[in-house]
C-alpha cells in the first residue's frame, strides 16, 4: 500500500531497479499519482523526475515536457524542498526537454527558442555555465541545416561544465558533426575514446557504435565494424529509447550484404513499429528499415513475406509503400516546422546509399530468417576471371563442354546447366512420345554431336552429380546407372562402364565429404566431446564391392586392348582412367577406415590393395598424359601419408602437385591440393606455411568458381592457423566466414554451424572480446528453437554463454542461463561432475546478481553433487565468493557466516589432498587466507586479519613465479592493514619496498608501481 512517503520512496527506488521499458513507465505514471497525495516537494519532485526519466527511455520523449513543467512549477514554489540530487536534476533536465521539443515535428520553431531562452535565464540565474545552452544551439542548427559550423564552434570551443552532457556523449556529438561533413576518417578519430571503452555511460559506447558502422565500412574496417554490430545491437534490440539504433543496425545488415540478418532483427524489433512518443527517432528507425526493405525490393523479391507492424501480414512490396508514405509525410511535417529540406535531404541520401562490399561481411552469427536469401547474395560477386564464352550453336556448345569436361575445367558445369536447360525446353516444344520428336532432338544435336542417347546419357551423369553434391546418394546412384543403360543401349561400351563403375563407389563420397567437413571442426574443451557426444556417431559404413570392382577393371582391360588394336568396341583413355581412380577411390577409403587410432602401420590387406590400386592409376595416368588424373593419384597417396603421420612426405608429394597442374596449364585443379597441403602444414605446427596454402586454395576455388570446394571447412583451417600464429583478428575473419559458409549448406550443417561458432566465441573471449563473443554464442542458442543441434553442442554453448554473461557483469542473466543448463545436466547419465561445476558456477552468479535465497540454495546443490562427483576448484571458488560478498553486503554481522563458508573451502581442499596425494594446492589455500584477511578486516579483528594474510604470502611463495602477482596483492593487503589500521607505518613501508623490488626483478611493473604508490600514501 502506498500510503506513507516512506512507501513511495521505496517503490521509487525498486522501480528505478528495473530496466527501461513498459513496465517500468506505467509504474512511474501510478507512483506520481501516489505522491500526489502528499503535501510533500522532495517525493512529488522524485517521482516526477522518475517519470521523466522513464518516458526518456521508453521512447516517450515527447511526453517530458508536460512532466517538466510540472516540476519547475513545484522548484519555483519550493526549491528548498528539493533534495541536492533533484536540485541538480532540475537544471540538467532542460537539456531533454530541448530535445524532446526538438524531435517533434507539432512544436514550433519559435516554441523551441524561446526553451533556449528560457534554459539560459535559468542557468545564469543559478550560476552555472553556458556551455550545455550553445550544446543545445548547436542540436538545432545541425537539426536545421543552417549554421551549422558556427554553432558547432560556438559550442565546441567553451569549456565543459558540470551540467555538460558526459564525456561520451560529448564526442559522439563531435563525431557525428564530422560525419555530416562527409569525413569519415575525422569522425572515427573523434570516436576513438569511445569506440575503445575509453569513455562511456550508461549509453555509450553502443549508441556510437550504431552511428559508427557505416563509416567504418567505407573506412575498409571491416574487423571494427563487425564488432560494433555485434556489441551495439547486443544492447539495442528490442529497446524503443534506442529505435534509432536498431534502424541503424538494419541499414548496416542491408549495406554489408547480409540481408537475411537485417530481416531478423526487424522481426525482432516489430514492436518498434509501434513507438510513436520519439518522432525524430521513429523517422529515423523507419528509413532505416526501408533501405533494407526497397534494397530487396529493387533484387526482386518483392513478394518475400516479412515482419512489419503487428496486426497485419507483409511482403517486401506492401511494406515498402507502407515505410515510404509514413516516413516521407514524417519528414514532411520536419521540413514545414523547420522552413528548411534538411531533414528530407538526409533521408533522401540514406535511401539513396546501396551496398559497400562485393562479397556479403561475414558477422559470426547466424540470420535464420528467409534462408532463400543467403544462398544467393544481393550483392552481385565481382567476376574473377574472364569466363568460357556459350556458344548459340547447340552443336557447338555440346561439343565445348565435352572438351572442358575432359580437363576438368570448371566452366564446364556452367555450359551442361545451359545444355540441359536448351535440351529439355526443345522436348517440351516436340511432340511428346512421337517419332518426330526423335528427329527434332537429333537434328538439335548435328551430325558431329553423336547420337541423341549419348545426350541423354551425359545429362544423367550430370542429374548425378547433383544429386552427390546434395547428398542424395541413392539419387546420384540411381541416375549413373541410368547413364551406364544410355550409354550401353547406344553401343557405347566404354562410357556405360565407366558410369557403372562410378555408381559403385557413389556412396562413398558420404564418408569422404563428412570427413572433409570434420577437418577443422574439433570440439570446444568443455562440455563438448569431439564428435559432440562423446562417441562417434555415423551411418554405417557402405561395403566395398570389390568383386565388382575386379570385373570393371578387367571388362577395362578387356575393352583397352581392343581400342589399342583399333577395334571395336572399346573404351576411351579418360573412361579407362575412370574406372582406375574409382578403384583407387575405394581403396583409399578402405585403407582410411581401417587405419588404428593413433595412426600407426595399417591392415596390411588394404595397405597393399591401396598400393596396388593408387600405382596401377597413377602409371596409367601418366602414360595417357591426363595431369588432372595423375594428380589425383597423387593426392591419394599424400593424404595416406598424412594419416599415417608421414607429414614431411604427404607436404612434398603435394607441393609436386602443385607444381605438375601449373606446369600442364590446368590451375582450376590447385585448390584441393593446396587446401590439402595446408592441412598437413597446419598438423605439422607450420603455421604460417598453413595460412599461405590454404589462403591459395580459396583464392583459387573462388577465382575458378568451384561451387563443390569445402570453402568452410578450409576457412575453419585457416582460422585454426591464423590463431596459432597470433594473428587474431585473421582467425576471428576466417571463423565467421566459415560460419556463413555453413549457413549457407542449409539445416544439414546446421551443426558444423554451431561447432565453428564456438570455436569463434572462444577466441573472441581469448582476445578480451568478451561482448562479441556473447552476441556469437546467443545466435548459437537462438536456433536451439529449431532443433536437430547436438544437446552436447548447446550445453557447451550455453556454459560459454552463461560465463561470458558473467564476465559482463549481467549476472541476473548468467545465473537464467547456469540455471537452464542445469536443468538439461539432470537429464545426463554421463559426465556427471558437470552438475556440480555449473552449480557452483549458478550459484556465484546468483549471488553477484543479490538472489541470495536463490544463491544459498544453488550453493546447498553445488555441495551435495560435491560429495558425489567432486570438482573442487569450482566449488573451492564458489565458497570463497560466498564469504567474500557475505561480508560486504552484511558488514561485522556477516562474519560468522563468511567464516563458515572458509572453513567449508578448507574442508574441500583436505579432501582433495587426501584423495589425490601429491596435487598441488597452494592456490585454494593462499586464497583462502586471503579471503580470510579480508573478513577480518571487516570485523575490526586486524591482528588476525595480518595474521591471515602472512599465511597467504607464504602460500603463494609455494606456487613459484605463477603466484607472483596474487602474492603481490596479498602483500599490498597486508601492508594496507599493517599501516593504516595497526598504525605499523614503517614496518608497512618496508613490506612494500620489499614486495616491489620483487616485482620489478619478476618484470611486473604495473604491480611495483600498485605497491610504491601505496608506500608513497603510506609515508603522508
Amino acid at each position: 500500500m502506498l500510503n506513507s512517503i516512506d512507501a513511495v520512496m521505496t517503490a521509487l527506488r525498486e522501480n528505478d531497479d528495473r530496466p527501461y521499458g513498459r513496465q517500468r513507465t506505467v509504474t512511474a505514471e501510478e507512483l506520481v499519482d501516489a505522491a500526489e497525495q502528499f503535501d510533500d516537494t522532495a517525493v512529488r519532485a522524485m517521482a516526477l523526475l522518475e517519470l521523466m526519466e522513464a518516458y526518456e527511455y521508453d521512447g516517450e520523449r515527447s511526453k517530458s515536457p508536460v512532466v517538466f513543467a510540472r516540476v519547475l512549477k513545484l522548484w519555483d514554489a519550493d526549491p528548498d524542498g528539493f533534495g541536492e540530487w533533484s536540485q541538480q536534476q532540475v537544471f540538467w533536465r532542460f537539456k531533454w526537454v530541448a530535445t524532446s521539443l526538438l524531435g517533434t515535428p507539432d512544436v514550433p520553431l519559435a516554441a523551441i527558442r524561446r526553451w533556449h531562452d528560457e534554459m539560459r535565464s535559468r542557468y545564469r540565474a543559478a550560476g552555472h555555465g553556458l556551455q550545455p545552452y550553445y550544446a543545445q544551439r548547436f542540436h538545432l542548427a545541425a537539426h536545421l541545416g543552417e549554421d551549422v559550423q558556427d554553432a558547432y564552434e560556438l559550442w565546441a570551443g567553451r569549456p565543459r561544465t558540470e551540467l555538460s552532457d558526459c564525456h561520451a556523449c560529448e564526442i559522439r556529438a563531435r563525431a557525428v558533426h564530422h560525419l555530416r561533413q562527409g569525413d569519415d576518417a575525422t569522425a572515427l578519430d573523434v570516436w576513438r575514446p569511445v569506440l575503445g571503452g575509453e569513455a562511456t555511460c550508461a549509453e555509450e559506447p553502443y549508441v556510437s557504435h550504431a552511428q559508427a558502422l557505416l563509416p567504418l565500412l567505407r573506412q575498409g574496417r571491416l574487423d571494427e565494424a563487425r564488432s560494433s554490430h555485434l556489441v551495439g545491437y547486443r544492447f539495442a534490440r528490442g529497446k524503443s529509447g534506442l529505435a534509432r539504433s536498431v534502424g541503424l543496425h538494419i541499414e548496416f545488415c542491408a549495406l554489408s550484404g547480409n540481408e537475411p540478418r537485417g530481416l531478423e532483427l526487424l522481426a525482432e524489433n516489430r514492436d518498434l513499429f509501434g513507438m510513436t512518443g520519439d518522432p525524430v527517432s521513429r523517422l529515423d528507425f523507419l528509413t532505416g528499415v526501408e533501405v533494407l526493405i526497397a534494397g530487396l525490393a529493387r533484387a526482386g523479391h518483392g513478394e518475400l513475406t516479412v515482419s512489419g507492424p503487428p496486426g497485419a501480414s507483409w511482403t517486401v512490396d506492401t511494406l515498402l509503400a507502407h515505410l515510404r508514405t509514413e516516413a516521407d509525410a514524417l519528414a514532411a511535417r520536419f521540413d514545414a516546422r523547420n522552413g528548411t529540406a534538411a531533414v528530407s535531404g538526409r533521408r533522401r541520401d540514406r535511401l539513396a546509399r546501396r551496398p559497400l562490399l562485393a562479397e556479403p561481411l561475414a558477422l559470426g552469427v547466424r540470420a535464420a530468417a528467409a534462408p532463400e536469401l543467403a544462398a544467393v547474395p544481393v550483392v552481385p560477386a565481382v567476376p574473377a576471371r574472364e569466363t568460357e564464352p556459350e556458344p548459340e550453336d547447340f552443336t557447338a556448345l555440346l561439343l565445348r563442354a565435352r572438351e572442358l569436361q575432359l580437363v576438368g575445367h570448371p566452366d564446364a558445369d556452367r555450359l551442361w546447366k545451359r545444355i540441359a536447360e536448351r535440351f529439355t525446353a526443345a522436348e517440351e516444344s516436340a511432340a511428346e512420345g512421337s517419332a518426330v520428336e526423335e528427329g527434332v532432338l537429333q537434328g538439335l544435336l548435328g551430325a558431329d554431336a553423336g547420337p541423341l542417347g549419348q545426350l541423354r546419357a551425359e545429362l544423367a551423369e550430370r542429374r548425378a552429380h547433383d544429386a552427390l553434391d546434395r547428398g542424395d546418394w541413392v539419387e546420384g546412384t540411381a541416375q549413373l546407372l541410368a547413364a551406364g543403360g544410355l550409354y550401353r543401349r547406344e553401343g557405347l561400351v566404354g562410357q556405360a562402364l565407366a558410369a557403372r563403375t562410378r555408381a559403385l563407389v557413389a556412396e562413398l563420397v558420404r564418408d569422404d565429404e563428412d570427413d572433409e567437413e570434420d577437418e577443422g571442426t574439433d570440439g570446444v574443451e568443455g562440455v563438448d566431446g569431439a564428435d559432440g557426444t562423446g562417441e562417434p556417431v555415423a551411418a554405417p559404413a557402405p561395403v566395398i564391392d570389390w568383386a565388382a570392382l575386379d570385373a570393371a577393371l578387367a571388362r577395362a582391360e578387356e575393352l583397352a586392348a581392343t581400342s589399342a588394336a583399333g577395334g571395336a568396341p572399346g573404351i576411351t583413355d579418360d573412361d579407362y582412367l575412370v574406372v582406375l581412380q574409382c578403384r583407387a577411390y575405394a581403396a583409399h577409403q578402405e585403407l582410411v577406415r581401417a587405419l588404428p587410432e593413433p595412426p600407426e602401420q595399417p591392415p596390411a590387406e588394404q595397405a597393399a590393395r591401396f598400393a596396388a590400386a593408387v600405382t596401377a592409376y597413377r602409371e596409367a595416368a601418366a602414360e595417357r598424359g591426363s595431369a588432372r588424373r595423375l594428380a589425383v593419384a597423387r593426392q591419394y597417396r599424400a593424404d595416406a601419408a598424412a594419416r599415417q603421420g608421414r607429414l614431411d612426405e604427404a607436404a612434398e608429394e603435394l607441393r609436386a602437385v602443385v607444381a605438375e597442374l601449373e606446369q600442364a596449364g590446368q590451375p582450376w585443379h590447385t585448390p584441393r591440393a593446396y587446401g590439402l597441403l595446408g592441412q598437413v602444414l597446419l598438423q605439422s605446427g607450420e603455421s604460417a606455411g598453413a595460412v599461405e596454402a590454404l589462403h591459395r586454395a580459396l583464392a583459387a576455388a573462388a577465382r575458378w568458381a568451384d561451387e563443390t570446394y569445402p570453402f568452410a571447412a578450409t576457412y575453419v583451417m585457416a582460422g585454426h592457423a591464423n590463431a596459432q600464429l597470433g594473428d587474431t583478428g585473421a582467425a576471428i575473419r576466417a571463423f565467421s566466414e566459415a560460419a556463413s559458409r555453413f549457413d549457407r549448406k542449409g539445416p544439414e550443417a546446421a551443426e558444423d554451424a554451431a561447432r565453428t561458432r564456438l570455436q569463434l566465441a572462444d577466441l573472441l573471449t581469448g582476445a578480451d572480446r568478451t561482448a562479441d563473443a556473447v552476441a556469437v554464442l546467443e545466435s548459437v542458442l537462438a536456433d536451439a528453437a529449431t532443433g536437430g543441434l547436438n544437446e552436447r553442442v548447446l550445453a557447451q554453448a550455453r556454459l560459454d554463454l552463461a560465463r561470458g554473461l558473467f564476465a559482463l557483469d549481467e549476472d541476473r542473466d548468467a545465473a537464467e542461463e547456469f540455471l537452464r543448463l542445469a536443468a538439461v545436466l539432470e537429464g545426463w547419465t554421463e559426465d556427471l561432475h558437470l552438475r556440480t561445476m555449473v552449480a557452483a558456477e549458478a550459484a556465484v552468479a546468483l549471488v553477484h546478481a543479490d538472489r541470495w535465497e536463490a544463491a544459498h540454495a544453488a550453493r546447498t546443490r553445488a555441495l551435495a553433487a560435491h560429495e558425489q562427483w567432486p570438482q573442487p576448484g569450482p566449488v573451492s571458488t564458489m565458497l570463497r565468493q560466498f564469504a567474500r560478498l557475505t561480508a560486504q553486503k552484511e558488514g561485522p554481522d556477516g562474519v560468522e557466516s563468511a567464516l563458515a563458508r572458509l572453513a567449508e573451502a578448507d574442508a574441500v581442499r583436505e579432501r582433495l589432498e587426501r584423495e589425490e596425494p601429491g596435487v598441488e594446492t597452494w592456490y585454494p589455500r593462499a586464497a583462502v587466507h586471503y579471503e580470510r584477511t579480508r573478513v577480518y578486516a571487516v570485523a575490526g579483528r586486524y591482528e588476525e586479519a595480518l595474521a591471515e594474510a602472512d599465511r597467504a604470502i607464504a602460500a603463494y611463495e609455494e606456487g613459484g613465479e605463477q603466484a607472483e602477482t596474487p602474492r603481490a596483492e596479498a602483500v599490498r593487503l597486508a601492508a594496507l592493514i599493517e599501516g593504516t589500521d595497526l598504525g605499523r607505518v614503517a614496518a608497512a613501508r618496508q613490506r612494500l619496498t620489499t614486495a616491489a623490488e620483487r616485482c620489478r626483478a619478476h618484470g611486473l611493473e604495473e604491480a611495483a608501481e600498485i605497491l610504491t604508490d601505496l608506500r608513497e600514501r603510506l609515508a603522508d
